[in-house]
Formats: structure tokens, C-alpha cells, sequence
């Protein structure tokens, strides 16, 4: 016992740790494969419902703005912005999402004209690079990361003590020197792309070696509201005296991660915010100087948060595009402005714990395997669909309020753990019906059993008329002998002899259709179909008789009674089937020849006999038994006289 007990528990063990993994494979593929695609279309249908404010506006250097003239321009052009904002409009803060590394040596007082803008718009914030190792001269670079550092160090606090991790960037985008005199505020311009290339993060923070700088979006926020200190405690960014509190994720590389929520699409656009042509601000400030009336009117512009960027597909080398949830070509430079736009509002994706997550998969996993180990198969589908609607819209819900939880991983593993469930549920009703067959055919004849099981969906009551041999054993003087013993004692030989038979029966394709008391009824030829039934029933009979000769002689030794058994058979037609109600059946043989065959073997007593068959038994075995006819026998219930025969021996060809 104790050993089925350990196999069954390692068998379990052994089916828990592969649904385990296969659970986990599920998991992982859901997680690379599936999952951000799935992030993309709940962003696009259900976050990107939200509006973009109308308070953060672009100029984008577009396909219109070269053709106004050709590229590269002459970086006065971008003066002409600058002053205009500076100039004619109470913009609150300016960004520039564009890194100069260079001079323009064609231009060189265009150069001058752009950089003095620069260091007289206090307003405005300049984007740079860092740099990862490799990619650049370290040792020149060293100096200038010191002198960057010195002049653009942002001060960060941390509440909770310790330093900043070091970052794995070491280096950052060089000004020329003229541009890094003149620029005053500076933001990083580093995207963090996804591992399916989408940009769905932004490094708020930026590390380079054991320093870090805000990010473009974040130091104009720090410009417009007057910070220069920012804090970081376990779970946001905050700054002193506003409602900043951004939630990162350090991303062990060097950067302080926020997740964006991205704003629906302007008609027509591929912008969330307000934009405007280049080449239109610039014709309005020059407008503006010769004192007509522009294009664009400057107080469209006042109270407004800018961006400064370039995006024209006409001049691949300006067309700052990257892959985001709503589009595969999302304008950098509104990506900048969308990273703005999340600052403002402290309105940003927030994401599920861990903990949260594996909590609802457990949930969801448990209802699952529940209902189909404990409920029928269109129970257990209904809830499995119940369940995974509730998910839905759950997921939904919590998307429209711009908070992330898994999508498709949940459906896999539910996927998966039906397919176990399901396949567990089988090999265990499976074990269960052959449990059920095997204590069943302690009952009923195994042969009754395997035609039950065969006709399962066909069992009712009726059967057919066919043509059978009935065999009775009954043991001789049994009264006198249960008064002699106890009924333990009974029980115990009852079962030895029954056990010892059983066998002899079922090699003669015989079945056993009942125990009755000490007696037992056997048919040959039903179910189990047999042309040659009646011989085989006188063989089985003989071979019967033989074996408890055996018997007999180890009861003796025992010092139980000796025991005797009289057989009766008889062949003929009878009917063979189901009889009893719509919820009792039970599977027999009702008619003359049962009746004459249980006769038959009474006259064992009368006439001191152990085996008499009747003359239509005797026609299939006369060429094989010698036999004793008794002539002219009386059988009750008949109103001729009739023959039987003892059986003395079997003549074996």
C-alpha cells in the first residue's frame, strides 16, 4: 500500500513538473513574442483615447520647410525661430530637440548669429547624447564629460541616503566649443527602445559615469517652474514646491525609466500635439521684422511649451523617426512633447506589480483547472469563458485609466492549463472507469461488463431470443452442512470454491450470471458468442467437478466437511437481455430452458448424481461422453416424461 502510495505521489510529481514547465514556456513566449504586441494595440485602442493638451505645440522642420529651403540650412534659420519665440510671443519654455557636434564652415557668421540666440534665450533647453563605451575617444572625451558636468550638473537629492548607481554611459555628444559657451540648459535626447524596437519608455534621468542629467522634457519642466534640485526616493522623482512625482524603474544600464503615455493622433497628423511648419515661423518673423502682418500669430504661441525638431521625409538625414505603440514613424520630436505632456500632468502608463500580476494568473489558473477537474465539460467551458471575459474587461478597464497589466499571458496559461486540465481529467476518469470496471466485474460477469462498456450510449431494456446453454452447480446437503459451521467459516469456503471455478468458467467461454447462495448459473453462448457452447459447457462442467476432487481433498486436510457439487445442463432457446426497470437493469436469461436446466440439476439429490444434461445438451456431446441414460424422468412443470443423462467421462479426440 505504502509503495502504490510513493509511486503515485512520484507519478503526480512527475506531471506537476512538466505542466510546470510547459507553464513557464508559456510564459516566456507570451512575454517576447505576444505581450508588447498586445501592449501596442491596448495603447492605440484604449490609452491613446486621451487628448494631447493644447499647451504643448511643435515647429517641426517638415517636408514643407525644405522646400521653403533646401537642406542642410544655414543654422541662422533656427535663430529666426528662436527670436521669434523669444522676441513676439510669451512661449513659457522652449526645447531644442536637435544635437550640434559640428560647425558649419560654409556659414560661419550663420554660426554666430544661432549661438548668440542661444545664450540670450534663458528659456530655452538644448538637447545632448551620452554616449556608451566604444563608440568614442575616451580620453578626449573625459575631459569634456568633466567640463559638461561642471557646468550642467543637475543637483539630485536622495531622501533615503546612499549614492546613485554608476551608469554604464561614459561618455556624451561633443558641443563645438562656441555652441557649449553659449547654450545654458541642456536635456538629454535618449530614447530607450524597447527589445521589439518600440519606443515605450523614457530615461527621465540619464546617467553618465556616477552623474545624471535630466532628460529634455524634464528639464524644461525644471526651467518652466524654476527647480534645480530634484529628488528620488524608492518609487518617484519629485521636485520641491511642485506636483512633479514621476514613477521610474532603474534600468541597471544608466537611466531612471518612466513608461509614456502616448495621446491620440490629431486628425490628419502624425502628431498628438499642435504643429506648426518651420518655414512658416520663419516667414512670420521675418514678416514680423518688415512690420506686416505673419502667417502664424505670435500670442498663438504665448503661455506654450515648444519644441523645436526636425522631421522631413524628403531629407532621410533630418527625419527623426522611431517605432512607438501608435505608428511604426511617431516624429521624435513629439515623442519629446508627449514625455512633456506626461510631466505636466503627472499622467504617465502605470504598470502592475509582479506580485499583482502572478496573483490574477494564479487566480485565473485556479478557476480553470477547478472547474474542469470539478464540473462537466460544458460547465467547465462556460466558466473558463466566464472567467476569461471578466479578464477582458478587467484589462480593459484598467487601459482606459492608462494602467498596464498582462494581456496575453494570462490566456495562454489559461490555454495551457486546460490542455493539462483537460488531459488530466481524462487519464483520470479513464483510471477511475477502469477502477469501476475492475469492481464492477466482481459483480457482474466481466464479459457483461466489456458489452456494457462497449454499448454504453445504448443500454435499455429488451433484449433477443437465442439459442443457449445453461449450466447450475449447487453443493450438496448444504443446510446440514451451514448448521455445522459458523458463517465466517461458510463465507471462507464459499469463497475458496467460488474463486477456484470462476476461472474454469470463463476458459470455457461460459459467463457467470449469478452467485445464488452456494449455487451458481453459467451461460454458453451469450454474450460471448460460440458456436460449439454446449460442448464447451459439458467440458467446463467436467473440468468443475475434477476441481473440486482437489478440493475436496485439501478441505480434508484442513479438517473442514467434505463437500460435493451436483450440475445441471440443459440447451435450448431462451431470451437473453436486460430485464428490470429504466433505472435497475440487470443482464440475463429468462425462459423454459433456464427453468429446465436448474430441474435438471435438482435430480442430482434423487438419483446420487454430480453431472446430468438434458437430451438436447446430449445431441452435441454424444460422439465425446459416456454416458447413463435416465429414461422417462418426470420433470415438474412438464407434462411428458423426458430423458437425461448422467455424464460418467469424457472421451477426449
Amino acid at each position: 500500500m505504502k509503495k502504490n502510495f510513493v509511486k503515485s505521489l512520484f507519478n503526480m510529481l512527475k506531471v506537476f513538473i512538466v505542466a510546470l514547465f510547459f507553464l513557464f514556456l508559456t510564459y516566456a513566449i507570451s512575454g517576447i513574442y505576444v505581450e508588447p504586441y498586445a501592449y501596442n494595440y491596448m495603447a492605440r485602442a484604449f490609452i491613446a483615447q486621451k487628448q494631447a493638451a493644447n499647451d504643448v505645440v511643435i515647429i517641426a522642420i517638415d517636408d514643407k520647410s525644405i522646400a521653403y529651403h533646401r537642406w542642410p540650412w544655414p543654422r541662422d534659420y533656427y535663430g529666426k525661430i528662436i527670436r521669434y519665440l523669444r522676441d513676439y510671443t510669451n512661449a513659457k519654455v522652449i526645447g531644442f530637440d536637435s544635437i550640434i557636434q559640428n560647425l558649419d564652415a560654409e556659414h560661419k557668421q550663420s554660426d554666430e548669429i544661432f549661438f548668440n540666440d542661444v545664450k540670450n534665450t534663458p528659456n530655452l533647453v538644448v538637447g545632448f547624447c551620452p554616449l556608451a563605451k566604444g563608440v568614442f575617444d575616451e580620453e578626449r572625451n573625459s575631459s569634456y564629460v568633466k567640463k559638461f558636468n561642471k557646468k550642467f550638473k543637475t543637483k539630485i537629492t536622495l531622501p533615503l541616503g546612499g549614492d546613485l548607481p554608476k551608469s554604464l554611459y561614459h561618455g556624451i555628444s561633443e558641443f563645438p566649443a562656441e555652441y557649449f559657451d553659449a547654450v545654458k540648459n541642456v536635456g538629454s535626447v535618449n530614447d530607450i527602445e524597447h527589445p521589439h524596437d518600440f519606443v515605450r519608455e523614457k530615461a527621465m534621468l540619464q546617467g553618465v559615469n556616477e552623474d545624471y542629467y535630466p532628460a529634455l522634457a524634464l528639464k524644461m519642466y525644471m526651467i518652466m517652474n524654476n527647480v534645480d534640485e530634484l529628488s528620488i526616493d524608492e518609487k518617484f522623482i519629485t521636485a520641491e514646491g511642485t506636483p512633479l512625482k514621476i514613477p521610474y524603474v532603474y534600468d541597471n544600464e544608466g537611466a531612471f525609466l518612466t513608461n509614456i503615455r502616448y495621446y491620440g493622433l490629431r486628425p490628419n497628423s502624425a502628431y498628438s500635439h499642435i504643429k506648426y511648419s518651420a518655414s512658416d515661423i520663419i516667414k512670420s518673423y521675418e514678416s514680423l521684422q518688415r512690420g506686416e502682418n505673419p502667417i502664424i500669430n505670435p500670442k498663438e504661441f504665448d503661455g506654450k511649451i515648444v519644441f523645436i525638431g526636425s522631421n522631413a521625409k524628403a531629407a532621410a538625414v533630418i527625419e527623426d523617426v522611431s517605432q512607438t505603440p501608435l505608428q511604426k514613424a511617431h516624429p521624435g520630436v513629439d515623442i519629446q512633447a508627449t514625455s512633456f505632456d506626461n510631466l505636466l500632468n503627472n499622467d504617465y502608463v502605470k504598470e502592475s506589480s509582479a506580485t499583482t500580476d502572478f496573483g490574477i494568473i494564479i487566480i485565473i489558473l485556479a478557476i480553470t483547472f477547478i472547474a474542469i477537474i470539478k464540473t462537466s465539460v460544458p460547465v467547465s467551458l462556460s466558466l473558463i469563458g466566464l472567467s476569461a471575459a471578466a479578464y477582458l474587461t478587467y484589462v480593459v478597464f484598467c487601459y482606459l485609466n492608462a494602467y498596464a497589466v498582462p494581456i496575453t499571458a494570462p490566456y495562454m496559461l489559461q490555454v495551457t492549463t486546460a490542455i493539462f486540465g483537460y488531459s488530466y481529467r481524462f487519464v483520470l476518469e479513464g483510471r477511475n472507469k477502469e477502477k469501476i470496471k475492475q469492481a464492477m466485474g466482481k459483480y457482474l460477469s466481466q464479459d457483461i461488463m466489456k458489452n456494457v462498456v462497449k454499448n454504453i450510449d445504448d443500454i435499455k431494456l429488451g433484449g433477443k431470443r437465442a439459442i443457449v446453454t445453461v449450466l447450475f452447480a449447487d453443493i450438496r446437503g448444504f443446510t446440514s452442512i451451514s448448521e455445522k459451521l459458523s458463517a465466517e467459516e461458510i463465507s471462507v469456503i464459499l469463497n475458496e470454491y467460488f474463486t477456484e471455478i470462476e476461472p474454469i468458467i470463463t476458459r470455457y467461454n461460459g459467463v457467470i450470471n449469478k452467485f445464488i447462495g452456494d449455487a451458481v448459473m453459467a451461460i454458453f453462448g451469450e454474450p460471448i458468442q460460440d458456436l460449439n457452447h454446449p460442448v464447451n459447457a459439458v467440458k467446463c462442467a467436467y473440468a468443475m467437478l475434477k476441481k473440486v476432487e482437489e478440493l475436496q481433498d485439501k478441505w480434508l486436510f484442513e479438517g473442514k466437511p467434505k463437500i460435493e457439487i451436483g450440475i445441471g445442463i440443459n440447451t435450448g432457446e431462451a431470451f437473453v437481455g436486460n430485464i428490470g426497470s429504466e433505472k435497475r437493469l440487470e443482464y440475463t436469461v429468462i425462459g423454459d430452458t433456464v427453468n429446465l436446466a436448474s430441474r435438471i440439476e435438482s435430480y442430482n439429490k434423487i438419483y446420487h448424481t454430480n453431472l446430468l444434461v438434458s437430451t438436447s445438451t446430449y445431441s452435441y456431446v454424444s460422439d465425446i461422453a459416456n454416458v447413463i441414460k435416465i429414461s422417462d424422468v418426470t420433470i415438474r412443470g412438464k407434462s411428458r416424461k423426458m430423458d437425461i443423462y448422467e455424464i460418467l467421462k469424457l472421451n477426449e479426440k
